[in-house]
């Protein structure tokens, strides 16, 4: 395996999941959003305010199809579903786990989309809209799916191992 990429909806568990993931399985560790700041000199929310939803998906489209990376865990940005130069080329760098947790557990984790630097397009407002409009996007590119709905991190965790079939 060459990488194992993490996508899912906001607060699915990508970042720190894939964080405890990586030392299980002596891979190193990148979080898309972090890079995303760290390049842009400011926060999720502080950019898509500034530049827009589009102009948003475009640097994050660039980041994650400019990864040039090996034996890593990747937690990427929830909204990496709408880029799909970037998850064509995260497919074929490594292993695509989706961690599907529903629009309730989504809802009950995150008070506030907007705070939070969630992107939302066109007419989507809601945690609902946006799963409805999401999932079916993960699922496409997904080569294996873990449900994480009243999971704890270290179960999420576990259930990954389990669905890579890793042994140590």
């Amino acid at each position: 395996m060459e990488n194992l990429v993490l996508i899912g909806m906001p607060s699915s568990g990508k970042s720190t999941a894939g964080v405890l993931l990586a030392k299980k399985i002596g891979f190193g560790f990148i979080d898309c959003d972090l890079l995303i700041q760290g390049e842009e000199g400011a926060l999720l929310s502080e950019i898509i305010a500034e530049k827009g939803t589009e102009g948003f998906l475009k640097i994050e489209e660039r980041i994650n199809s400019g990864l040039q990376v090996s034996r890593c865990v990747i937690s990427t940005g929830g909204s990496v579903c709408y880029c799909d130069r970037a998850m064509r080329q995260l497919k074929k760098t490594g292993t695509v786990v989706f961690l599907r947790l529903s629009a309730v557990e989504v809802a009950k984790r995150i008070p506030s989309l907007e705070r939070r630097g969630v992107v939302m397009r066109g007419n989507v407002s809601t945690v609902e809209e946006l799963a409805r409009e999401r999932t079916p996007l993960y699922e496409r590119y997904a080569d294996i799916i873990v449900d994480c709905d009243g999971q704890t991190i270290d179960e999420t965790v576990s259930a990954i191992l389990h669905a890579i079939k890793f042994e140590p």
